[in-house]
């Protein structure tokens, strides 16, 4: 099963980014952009997790986050991967607020599943909402600039979720399991 663990920006916060995100879309019309219902700021992908072990990794992960605060987040300004606009793949909205907070939520996760024996990648994280990928590396200057003006209310992140995603043309997620921060 292929997993990952997120925050969900409330509505109004993903209401904000919609705007931003139209404004960006006619200055990048090669971008696959995702679609809002899979706006999530990912904490951990997990990749491929066997039927059998996910009870016990939920378990674990669920154990960690809620030793966790609730934070206070919004978006702001926008980045890329890699990230020079000018030779990206990835478009993405920042975050800010507690990121140092959201980022130690990331790191724990990270740890508890290589303690379970997860392959995970070990490198820092970065806070940000993807909002769309090129297939190729793209210039993506202008699409970056627009979202460069994004700023949303604060909302409180209380919540993680492990979802699980299914590929295929579209992705579609389903919320396996949600655990409430401190």
């Amino acid at each position: 099963m292929r997993l990952f663990t997120a925050v969900v920006p409330p509505a109004a916060v993903l209401d904000a980014l919609g705007t931003a995100v139209e404004a960006a879309r006619p200055t990048a019309r090669a971008l696959r952009w995702a679609p809002r219902e899979q706006w999530h700021v990912t904490l951990l992908f997990l990749g491929e997790v066997p039927d059998e072990r996910v009870d016990a990794v939920a378990e674990e992960l669920g154990r960690v986050a809620v030793r966790h605060p609730a934070m206070s987040l919004s978006l702001r300004g926008g980045g890329t991967f890699p990230t020079k606009p000018v030779r990206s793949r990835v478009l993405w909205a920042g975050l800010d607020g507690d990121t140092e907070a959201l980022t130690a939520l990331a790191n724990d996760l990270r740890d508890a599943a290589a303690g379970l024996g997860i392959p995970v990648e070990d490198r820092r994280y970065t806070p940000h909402l993807t909002v769309a990928r090129a297939r190729i590396t793209t210039n993506l200057t202008a699409p970056h600039a627009r979202l460069d003006t994004l700023a949303t209310e604060p909302w409180r992140a209380g919540e993680v979720h492990l979802v699980h995603s299914r590929l295929g043309g579209t992705p579609r997620y389903r919320t396996i399991a949600t655990w409430e921060l401190a």
